[in-house]
């Protein structure tokens, strides 16, 4: 005997919010926003926003990166971080991809405003630029190797030549 219409309607629906909610673990605009902002009062730049025009963009430029996930910028009107992380079952989140591009601060010296020779650290500058107050992020699957591809942007951009991010 089958269980009655609504209650499979009812259980249907429940699993298909948690998977969604569990989807969204470590990975909700307050995740990305705490790991930017601490970053950001680390150097006495002041918060960040959740914007949720800037989300929407990032969200459709990685669901077109989801095929391939190749780290190419979008080139769009805003400033963007772009991350890609998997293998060996590892579930990269919104977490991961902030301290990835805060890790560059090693790489940049603030009295020359430059990186180190050979190194990055531009990702790390547009995470605590201070003009850049409002933020949009969103983590895809990659469709071609079940890896994550994470985008952040930032409104306004940053990283101007000849200016310093604070």
């Amino acid at each position: 005997m089958g269980l009655p219409i609504k209650l499979s309607i009812t259980l249907a629906c429940a699993l298909g919010f948690l998977m969604f909610h569990t989807s969204l673990a470590q990975n909700s605009p307050q995740d990305f926003l705490d790991a930017h902002n601490k970053a950001r009062a680390a150097v006495n730049v002041g918060p960040m926003e959740w914007d949720d025009t800037v989300a929407d963009y990032a969200w459709n430029y990685a669901y077109q990166r989801s095929g391939d996930c190749d780290l190419q910028h979008s080139g769009g009107e805003y400033g963007e971080n772009l991350f890609e992380g998997g293998g060996g079952g590892f579930e990269f989140n919104a977490k991961d991809a902030v301290d990835a591009w805060v890790g560059e601060k090693q790489s940049y010296d603030y009295d020359s405003n430059s990186c180190a020779e050979g190194e990055q650290c531009g990702h790390y500058t547009q995470v605590v630029w201070r003009d850049s107050v409002r933020l949009g992020c969103a983590r895809v699957k990659c469709r071609n190797n079940g890896w994550w591809f994470i985008t952040c942007n930032y409104s306004p951009p940053g990283n101007y030549v000849q200016e310093r991010p604070y």
